[in-house]
């Protein structure tokens, strides 16, 4: 029998850890040779966010990146096809681009070392003669090829060229949540890369929870009134049945009352995509992620996507993309920075929390913390990261 402390409580169908649960080992964010292990198994063989298709241009168009310590090239064939390759020419190693994006002169790639020349499907076509015969069968080094492909508009790139799961995988659950939103068509408006000292699940932890949203993000919390209860979803509280009719959003989730998008006055641009739902509206937000790379949000006017690239056992990139429809950035009234000064800052302030999680990670006598029933989310990356690591 429940008292009147608990009545309502249901913890069977909200959502929350039944047990105690311990974090990953601290050294799993401070160690080098883990870091390393975590490279090899989780950074070289999934799918990997790069950029936005419209980012290579027409053909002959290219861009080079930095997977963990690889040197990546992708660019688009004279058919505009998307070609991927380790950044490396077969001859000694030197980088074929040393530019990070640009247009190739020619439908062909010719290393500045030494000249060795490929067509842009990777086959070795010549190697200069010099006068001397050569004792290179051409056939037998073409590049190292890497998978690359478009998924809505993003370019996403796998290390190996036959990866073992489908880019659709990495997405689960979450690949048809932005079924409604036009992807493909949406435009980059603003860019924006932060370096932040700490380690990549770090960042990832702290973005599947909200136990630290009234402290940090108190602008947040105003528009998103669920935020301020240090929850994310309805079922987050055990009691929730209590308020199962109402349609209060800080029992419900979604943006306060007026407010229709994230931005600084909670106003959208005024180019709101025509075929959400009236549920996806009332929200104003959908969360999609994509292990280990990115995360999406669609807001009613706007997509923004979240790249997180690691630099090293405590360092990570994060390359921020605002995207909106061609209409909403042609209109001379675009206020771009009442959409893009919100996230920003919210953004500003998770990276300020992963700092210090990071300084006190490398305290010797912390081996593990341990998670709260709030964090079932932060618990589940990291079964994914374990998952990953013990994959053969």
């Amino acid at each position: 029998m429940s008292t009147s402390a608990d009545a309502g409580t249901d913890t069977a169908t909200s959502n929350g850890l039944k047990a105690l649960e311990h974090t990953l080992p601290s050294p799993y964010y401070v160690d080098p040779a883990h870091h390393a292990v975590e490279l090899d198994r989780i950074w070289y063989r999934n799918w990997v966010y790069l950029c936005r298709a419209e980012e290579l241009g027409e053909p002959l168009g290219f861009r080079t990146f930095t997977i963990g310590t690889q040197p990546i090239l992708v660019l688009r064939d004279a058919d505009g096809e998307l070609r991927g390759f380790y950044n490396t020419c077969r001859h000694r190693g030197s980088a074929l681009c040393a530019q990070p994006q640009g247009r190739l002169p020619a439908r062909s790639l010719t290393c500045p070392y030494h000249g060795w020349t490929y067509d842009l499907r990777g086959n070795l076509l010549r190697i200069p003669a010099h006068g001397r015969p050569k004792p290179v069968d051409t056939r037998e080094f073409p590049l190292y090829a890497i998978a690359v492909t478009n998924w809505n508009g993003f370019v996403f790139a796998n290390l190996t060229a036959q990866p073992a799961r489908a880019l659709e995988q990495a997405f689960g659950a979450d690949a048809g949540k932005l079924a409604h939103w036009p992807l493909a068509e949406l435009l980059v408006g603003h860019t924006r890369t932060t370096i932040l000292e700490c380690n990549w699940k770090v960042f990832w932890e702290n973005y599947n929870e909200c136990l630290h949203c009234p402290n940090v993000h108190p602008a947040l919390s105003s528009l998103v009134p669920i935020y301020r209860r240090a929850i994310m979803e309805e079922r987050d509280d055990p009691n929730w049945r209590a308020h199962e009719g109402s349609d209060d959003p800080q029992f419900k989730g979604g943006l306060r009352a007026g407010a229709a998008s994230w931005s600084v006055d909670g106003r959208s641009t005024g180019h709101e995509f025509p075929n959400l739902s009236a549920e996806q509206r009332r929200v104003g937000y959908q969360f999609v992620t994509c292990l280990p790379s990115v995360y999406l949000v669609g807001h009613v006017d706007y997509v923004r996507a979240v790249r997180i690239h690691p630099l090293g056992p405590e360092r990570t990139e994060l390359h921020t993309q605002w995207l909106f429809p061609r209409a909403a950035l042609a209109d001379p009234r675009l206020d771009l920075a009442n959409t893009v000064d919100f996230a920003a800052q919210v953004m500003a302030e998770d990276g300020s929390a992963c700092e210090l999680v990071q300084r006190g990670l490398r305290s010797r006598p912390h081996a593990a913390g341990v998670l709260l029933p709030e964090e079932y989310d932060v618990y589940g990356f990291q079964s994914w990261v374990r998952t990953e690591l013990a994959r053969p």
